[in-house]
């Protein structure tokens, strides 16, 4: 059952637990779960139905607690300075020792990052004293919410708990801005204009949509755009593994393979979900190293988080160009 409360402390032990607690933004309710926990991170997911792992946004109390997550060029400081707190997210290179959970990320070597200005999401940020990856707290593919009943509406029994704050003031998303690659590019319009933004750092691109089949992942919530893909080939559905190969394991593993990483010996689909992007990294760096030709990756059921995790293995996996 979830709760409906108002007790910031008792949100922020929740977060710090690995549960998942909605939360009010000036944009929409979040559905927070701690950046740095790679179970609760997956929770999110699943609570949302989510189809793809596409990066979430990692929330912040201020510019100095994002920024030591992430490289920060004078750009992102001048923005900050001017709409942080604020609907502006920023998506710039991870910092090296960067904590937040490869899954947040969607695998990728950049974050999206946001300061919310909402006063609720503010003290609570300060409590949790963690980053809190938080999406909109709805069921994918519905209306974003602007009130706790929203929420309760869409989550009520996938979350622990939902941190009333009255309605959201500015009822669009954040707008969502590429700083990561040495350009600007606006991913997603939001609560900050393009003037706005082109006002202190001068001219921003715009980013079109992208269909391709299938769909790379998104370099942030708002535009599809490239993703990380190990150097080894990856072989899905494998019954099978040979001595030269490393293996994805899911349940009981293949015998041959010259290393294994195990997703979940018990075939929890939220633990596979969690290890997923830790697993193929370390399946490629080691296995590079120990001369493996391949990564070979046993079936996962399309069930649940299932579709997600074989969604990202099929791009994977995809003919490199």
């Amino acid at each position: 059952m979830t709760v409906l409360t108002r007790d910031i402390e008792e949100a922020a032990r929740l977060l710090r637990a690995g549960q998942l607690v909605a939360f009010p933004t000036e944009t929409v309710y979040g559905l927070g779960g701690d950046a740095t926990d790679d179970h609760a991170v997956a929770g999110i997911f699943e609570a949302k139905g989510r189809p793809h792992f596409n990066p979430l946004i990692c929330h912040y109390p201020d510019a100095e607690a994002a920024f030591a997550h992430v490289l920060a060029d004078d750009r992102a400081r001048a923005l900050a300075a001017q709409f942080w707190p604020g609907p502006l997210t920023m998506v710039l290179r991870r910092h090296p020792k960067c904590p937040v959970a490869l899954l947040a990320g969607a695998g990728l070597d950049t974050l999206a990052v946001r300061v919310p200005a909402h006063p609720v999401a503010q003290a609570l940020l300060r409590a949790v004293g963690r980053p809190v990856a938080a999406p909109s707290a709805n069921r994918s593919g519905r209306i974003s919410p602007t009130s706790a009943a929203h929420v309760m509406a869409e989550l009520s029994g996938r979350i622990a708990a939902v941190l009333e704050g009255g309605d959201c003031e500015v009822g669009v998303e954040s707008s969502v801005l590429d700083l990561s690659s040495g350009g600007a590019v606006l991913l997603r319009h939001g609560g900050v204009t393009r003037e706005a933004i082109e006002a202190v750092i001068g001219r921003v691109g715009t980013a079109l949509p992208i269909t391709a089949a299938p769909a790379p992942t998104l370099r942030s919530p708002g535009l599809l755009l490239s993703h990380y893909a190990p150097g080894l080939p990856v072989r899905l559905n494998a019954t099978d593994v040979s001595p030269d190969e490393a293996l994805l394991a899911f349940g009981s593993p293949l015998p041959g393979a010259r290393l294994t990483w195990n997703l979940s010996e018990g075939q929890d689909l939220r633990q596979a979900a969690a290890r997923l992007f830790a697993g193929l990294r370390w399946l490629d760096e080691e296995g590079t190293r120990l001369g493996c030709v391949r990564i070979a990756v046993q079936p996962l059921p399309e069930a649940g988080l299932g579709a997600a995790i074989n969604d990202r293995l099929t791009r994977a996996a995809a003919p490199r160009e």
